[in-house]
């Protein structure tokens, strides 16, 4: 089975990163630097990722001169 959250563009990786650490903080979620995210509630995720895909949205949008 194969993985559905492969990065189309590879190199993009330390951007994503980056915003998921400037989401977090702009929440008030901490993040540990090591990667584990054991401790994080499901709740916090879930509030990263969806402010991670509104930013992305918001970029988009602007990308494409507000085409839409």
């Amino acid at each position: 089975m194969a993985r559905r959250n492969q990065l189309v563009v590879p190199e993009c990786r330390a951007a994503l990163e980056q915003l998921k650490f400037e989401i977090a903080q702009e929440l008030g979620i901490q993040l540990s630097q090591d990667g584990y995210y054991g401790n994080l509630l499901t709740r916090e995720a879930g509030l990263i990722g969806g402010n991670i895909t509104k930013r992305l949205v918001q970029i988009a949008e602007q990308q494409l001169g507000g085409r839409f």
